[in-house]
């Protein structure tokens, strides 16, 4: 496939993206000035201005014959999912058609004080632009667009008789809830030989990656309750069990010592991984000096091939609010990442089983709001080698495989709907980037080479 990249077509979209990057710093600087949260306790009118926004956005290109923003229904509910936008245009006769992903949404920012910078104002330091949403996914979103503009400036109005569709979704952090409906309801405007997933990472800022593999992952609420009502701790401590030490014992016992998750049923992928060093993991994490790895093995193969566990979130008593009281019950999130290519309904269950198997004290367990998704494991092919070339040349660096510990549980369901379709896992990510944490941020060189990357490839598909 390298010989479907014309030189002179590499030199002129390198300079096409270079010059007009400022523009594309400035369109996602907007973009994270909207509080695009997906999470119901927030506002959700944001997520109508920035779907607003980016169809502005999508239109100004003159790429599409029509831009729109959707709503899909949540099946098995009265409700309704989060404004998508859509914009297709159709391929010459012959040619091939393209999918470009990305999504709007972003993750709460969490406290404010944790922030070296507003959350929503996006800010340059150091080649870096800080902000909520700035690589997760805004800067897909921006991506997807820089790189179609340039195309058009190289190969004309016509982009060589390319077709593409944009869709960028407003609800992947809060779990896709729509997804599958709006699939069913534009399958045609969808249908594609290659889609580009823009929600991926890069072995490193100056390196480019290509994502082979993602885990599932299981996300449900669970409710422990030792008592009908509160009771004083002195009058009672010492013999009657609380809510939280019945939580907190049960919840220990779904890791071993090293904090490896020892949940029977919960499958780990045999696949070999890059060598990667303690040091590295320290400086991508900010690990504490004091603080150590857990888990065992490759340290690579425990984010890509392993099963994690993590309490996301916990409803009890506030510090501030604290009385000596024995609290009834306790509420937790629990988030499982699951192993490539195991099933999460069943990992849900064996983690299930596993929980009531260790009810402490004949503690009550409740389960609830359940969401699950599967894995994904790229398969080889032509889309795989073409990406493979245009991230090579645009990043001066050959492209490392890559697993992702993180999920994308509808690259699955698009996997099932288009089966013939070849699905290519990019994104402008790089290990130091934190979404999902505080100081979010976004390489800006990374960002440059991979709107390149992804030029070029919709020029190789062109040409293909």
């Amino acid at each position: 496939m390298n010989q479907l990249l014309d030189p002179e077509i590499i030199e002129a979209l390198r300079s096409e993206v270079h010059d007009a990057l400022p523009r594309a710093v400035a369109e996602l600087t907007d973009l994270v000035a909207i509080p695009s949260i997906s999470f119901p306790a927030f506002d959700q009118s944001q997520l109508v201005r920035s779907a607003e926004a980016i169809r502005a956005l999508a239109t100004a290109t003159g790429v599409f014959d029509e831009v729109a923003v959707h709503i899909a229904a949540i099946p098995g509910t009265s409700k309704h999912g989060q404004p998508a936008i859509l914009a297709r245009r159709a391929p010459a006769p012959g040619r091939k058609h393209v999918l470009l992903y990305a999504h709007h949404d972003v993750q709460p920012p969490g406290a404010a004080t944790l922030w070296d910078s507003p959350p929503f104002v996006a800010t340059e330091r150091n080649g870096r632009l800080y902000g909520r949403g700035a690589a997760d996914d805004k800067g897909g979103v921006i991506a997807h667009l820089a790189a179609l503009r340039a195309l058009r400036q190289v190969l004309g109005d016509d982009l060589g008789g390319l077709g593409v569709t944009l869709f960028i979704e407003g609800e992947e952090e809060y779990g896709s809830q729509s997804f599958g409906q709006f699939l069913s309801d534009h399958r045609d405007a969808m249908a594609a030989d290659l889609i580009v997933v823009a929600d991926s990472d890069n072995w490193d800022a100056q390196t480019p990656g290509i994502t082979v593999s993602l885990r599932g992952n299981v996300r449900f609420t669970l409710k422990v309750r030792t008592l009908a009502h509160a009771l004083h701790s002195g009058m009672f401590g010492g013999a009657v069990p609380d809510a939280m030490l019945a939580t907190i014992r049960l919840l220990d016992s779904l890791w071993d010592a090293d904090g490896a998750v020892c949940v029977e049923g919960l499958a780990t992928r045999d696949a070999a991984t890059p060598a990667h060093t303690e040091a590295a993991l320290r400086e991508s994490a900010e690990l504490l000096p004091q603080t150590q790895p857990i888990g065992r093995g490759e340290l690579l193969a425990r984010i890509w091939n392993q099963p994690a566990i993590t309490v996301t979130g916990i409803d009890y008593a506030t510090v501030d609010e604290a009385s000596n009281t024995l609290h009834p019950e306790v509420s937790v999130v629990l988030s499982a990442r699951v192993a490539p290519g195991q099933d999460p309904h069943e990992a849900y269950a064996a983690i299930q089983a596993h929980l009531l198997a260790r009810a402490p004290f004949g503690a009550q367990l409740e389960f609830s709001d359940l969401d699950a998704g599967l894995g994904f494991l790229a398969a080889e092919g032509w889309a795989t080698e073409l990406g493979r070339a245009a991230l090579a040349a645009a990043f001066g660096a050959e492209p490392v495989d890559i697993g992702v510990g993180g999920s994308i549980p509808f690259i699955a369901e698009l996997a099932a709907e288009f089966p013939e379709a070849a699905i290519l896992v990019t994104g402008v990510l790089d290990p130091t980037a934190s979404p999902h944490s505080p100081n979010e941020s976004l390489h800006l060189g990374t960002f440059e080479h991979a709107i390149l990357a992804e030029a070029l490839l919709l020029a190789g598909v062109a040409k293909a």
